[in-house]
């Protein structure tokens, strides 16, 4: 008796659709996708110029203002996650943040793991800070002393590969999670450099007395943005909105409130 009720009903409803000129839903392989309306930016908090806590207490840097202007362009909300620089690509696996974009350097194993990398947009060189009464005027006079570097940088990548013969002449390479934990080390006399990205270096000696870099350039490398494998279409449209501000002018206004990186942005260099 109940299949006969149920059945009477959809009758009924098919005969009351037709004869509204109406015909039954279409039936849909899926739902229509959902427009992104916001998107995650992931940052070393600790990097400036390019990602860190401005004295308003709020995120800054100038890849943070491009990030912003770019969302604000596409009509997002832009959210910052502080990543852990050693595992920023496990916590981008684990879509914690949409992107790692925070003077990140575009590495050969990034593109074979299969992540998906903007187009460079920076030239950086690595370099070493020392104290200025230090005395060492070269890489060479590190011989048998000590000198940090950052997890999970390009640094650390060099004096583990190319820059291993030099490594080796050093009394040790100590590792720190932050660059700033490296500039304590400097500073307590834990140790005699720290290995560092040029314009960190730079902003960092400009606001510390009694810091000195090596005039002497220990690496080429550019930075670029990094996606997870398969955000293709997510890359091109960060990558659309950055051209549209460089078109528009609003990239070159960011790039003048950071001189220290300036001439050596991609999109700035014609």
């Amino acid at each position: 008796m109940k299949k006969l009720i149920a059945l009477a009903l959809a009758l009924v409803m098919v005969l009351a659709l037709t004869a509204c000129g109406g015909s039954a839903p279409a039936k849909t392989d899926a739902p229509a996708a959902e427009e992104r309306t916001s998107f995650i930016m992931g940052i070393d908090p600790e990097y400036p110029p390019f990602s860190y806590l401005g004295d308003d207490g709020g995120y800054t840097g100038f890849d943070v203002e491009i990030c912003q202007a770019a969302c604000d362009y596409l009509g997002w909300e832009m959210e910052i996650f502080g990543v852990n620089w050693d595992e920023k690509l496990v916590q981008l696996d684990s879509m914690e943040c949409d992107c790692v974009w925070s003077g990140m350097t575009i590495l050969d194993s990034m593109k074979e793991a299969g992540y998906v990398i903007s187009a460079p947009y920076y030239d950086n060189t690595q370099v070493l800070v020392v104290k200025e009464d230090s005395g060492i005027a070269s890489s060479a006079d590190l011989a048998g002393k000590l000198v940090a570097v950052q997890l999970g940088t390009s640094g650390e990548a060099l004096l583990n590969g190319d820059l291993a013969e030099l490594a080796a002449s050093f009394g040790e390479v100590i590792t720190c999670d932050s660059f700033l934990k490296c500039f304590t080390e400097l500073a307590g006399n834990s140790v005699d450099a720290v290995f560092v990205d040029l314009p960190v270096a730079a902003s960092y000696c400009a606001e510390h007395d009694g810091l000195r870099i090596i005039d002497e350039s220990l690496g080429a490398e550019q930075y670029g943005i990094a996606f997870r494998s398969g955000d293709q279409a997510l890359c091109d449209e960060i990558e659309g909105a950055v051209a549209a501000l460089v078109e528009n002018g609003t990239y070159a206004e960011i790039a003048a409130k950071y001189p220290d990186i300036v001439n050596n942005l991609l999109f700035l260099s014609e």
